[in-house]
């Protein structure tokens, strides 16, 4: 299930519409950058690889409707753009990682404008593959920390609708279920935006992997009960030190499971960490539209009074203590995590 692709006939970016699942499967296609942008603040594409790619394509995009014919005016219409559509979601790092990959790319290229329109295309191209090939490789290596017969807690969504295609947490367990392994999935719904219930839940479902939804505030109980083994759940960004940014509710989930002596895991592509920071106290955390909290119904009905105020923190900051390990393309990482995050960084 790819979730991202280049439209050739309408030169556009194809993504699925993450906005109308479960009810509907249904494709949007980007035409301008503008549109990239609309498509990331609005969660039409959400995960941080997904956005990620998407933000490349979407300078790809500037550039090929650019009406500049010097070099040096497309490249400064360009860093304008990097800026639009990287600033479209603050906390997931992959998308100015890519986003500074084709700036980089743009910053030392020399030829034809058109030499840089094709190019730009074809770098978008090869880093949808890459995010492809690096999915399939840390799933190997998270698959490894999964027994026939787990009872796995998942948050949020990170299957192949947070990616390009195949997925990172959720890859892990796809990736065990396709060796043959019997495990059985409890889903957090993900509170306020239900990525879980709605998201996880349709994937799990097309994988034919066996799954219950639960309440965010449940995961705590089944695994007082023993019904739980591993926790699994993504990265938005992550620290030099360990310290991993993901979906509000990751950092109790890794609480309740270190108390309850159940391994935590984070799954990410090594391009999530941010080699800028030291710790998660530096990372910037969204808010989003108090809304989507506000607007929850119960019978189509309003459920909060009138006139109630909500905070809508959309990310939280799991410290590394809590965590067992950390999955990567590299493989599993082990605490302390600084020494060989940093090595992995300087030698790519």
């Amino acid at each position: 299930m790819r979730t991202i692709v280049w439209n050739e006939n309408q030169k556009s970016v194809e993504i699925i519409d993450q906005n109308a699942l479960p009810l509907e499967y249904k494709t949007v296609n980007l035409l301008t950058y503008q549109d990239v942008v609309f498509a990331i603040q609005h969660m039409t594409v959400r995960g941080a690889p997904a956005i990620g790619v998407t933000g490349a394509y979407g300078m790809a995009l500037a550039a090929l409707h650019s009406s500049k014919t010097d070099l040096d005016a497309m490249k400064a219409e360009l860093y304008e753009v990097a800026q639009e559509i990287g600033n479209a979601r603050p906390t997931a790092v992959n998308l100015w990682n890519l986003i500074n990959h084709t700036l980089a790319y743009i910053n030392q290229f020399d030829g034809y404008v058109d030499e840089l329109k094709d190019h730009l295309l074809n770098l978008a191209h090869r880093l949808a593959e890459e995010d492809v090939e690096t999915n399939l490789r840390l799933s190997k290596f998270g698959a490894e920390l999964i027994n026939d017969g787990d009872r796995i807690v998942h948050h949020c969504n990170t299957g192949a609708l947070a990616t390009v295609d195949y997925g990172t947490a959720l890859g892990v367990i796809r990736m065990a279920h396709e060796q043959g392994k019997k495990i059985h999935v409890y889903v957090d719904e993900t509170r306020p935006r239900l990525q879980g219930a709605r998201l996880t839940a349709w994937e799990l479902k097309q994988y034919g992997i066996p799954y219950d939804i639960i309440t965010d505030s449940s995961s705590g109980h089944l695994m007082q009960m023993g019904l739980v083994d591993k926790v699994f759940f993504g990265a938005d960004r992550v620290a030099m030190n360990g310290d991993v940014a993901n979906k509000i509710g990751s950092y109790m989930l890794a609480l309740a499971a270190v108390d309850n002596k159940i391994p935590v895991y984070s799954v990410f592509p090594v391009s999530t960490v941010d080699a800028k920071i030291s710790s998660g106290k530096e990372i910037e955390i969204e808010q989003r539209d108090p809304r989507e909290v506000l607007d929850i119904t119960l019978g189509k009905e309003i459920v909060v009074p009138s006139g109630a105020t909500a905070v809508n923190y959309a990310f939280d900051v799991t410290p590394n203590r809590l965590l067992t390990g950390l999955v990567t393309e590299h493989g599993v990482l082990y605490p302390p995590f600084f020494e060989k995050l940093d090595k992995i960084i300087r030698e790519e």
